[in-house]
């Protein structure tokens, strides 16, 4: 794990920056990576550091929710400017969390994929609100609907600005993406996206241990 503030410090570190919110999803996914999500609680604050992220592109992408410019009560949010936060839940028992970016009335969303808790205080916490046994540290939050209990992060969290520090859930800057070992792959369980299934919209970390899947013919991603 990364070193970082202690869970529950008070002192913020400084926000993500805003250019990237305002980034397609394809653009802002790769980015997100080595940033830090942190989630306040009534037991203290969490940070983790977002080592996994998904791209859902718009109105052409078949994968996303708001495909064909679909508009519902659930897809509302992804229509917001970049910054908010979309939560849904999936199998009516996981939930998971994304960043809506790019312009309003452009429904873009990244889906936060697998995070990893800064230090071991953070990992504690997170572990007490998952509430079972896990057979490895990873299985911590190597998943988005992992990370999401262990976070408790659910539905009343969806349609918040995640560019504002002191609420439940936001964002602040880690890692120059540009330093890290980012790979990239498809996207997973979306059979029912067509040709969109297999386009490289999966970003991660090489290597690093909370990431959910490896794929065997991931690519090495280059900054734009």
């Amino acid at each position: 794990m990364n070193g970082s503030q202690s869970q529950g410090d008070a002192q913020h570190g400084p926000l993500l920056s805003s250019e990237i919110y305002r980034l397609p999803a394809l653009q802002a996914a790769p980015l997100l990576l080595g940033q830090h999500l942190v989630r306040r609680t009534e037991d203290g604050e969490i940070r983790c550091r977002i080592v996994e992220t998904e791209s859902y592109g718009g109105r052409e992408d078949k994968g996303s929710h708001a495909y064909g410019g679909r508009r519902t009560p659930r897809t509302e949010v992804m229509f917001s400017a970049g910054g908010t936060s979309y939560v849904y839940l999936i199998y009516g028992m996981y939930h998971c969390l994304n960043v809506v970016t790019g312009e309003r009335d452009d429904p873009q969303a990244v889906l936060i994929r697998a995070v990893e808790p800064l230090t071991p205080a953070d990992a504690a916490l997170m572990a007490l609100y998952r509430g079972t046994a896990l057979k490895k540290p990873a299985g911590l939050s190597d998943g988005p609907g992992k990370l999401c209990r262990a976070l408790r992060v659910d539905k009343s969290l969806n349609g918040l600005r995640l560019d504002q520090a002191g609420g439940p859930l936001w964002l602040e800057q880690g890692d120059p993406p540009q330093s890290l070992d980012i790979v990239q792959a498809p996207r997973i369980n979306i059979p029912y996206a067509g040709e969109f299934e297999k386009l490289p919209w999966r970003f991660y970390l090489c290597d690093n241990p909370f990431v959910s899947v490896r794929d065997k013919q991931e690519i090495k991603w280059a900054p734009y």
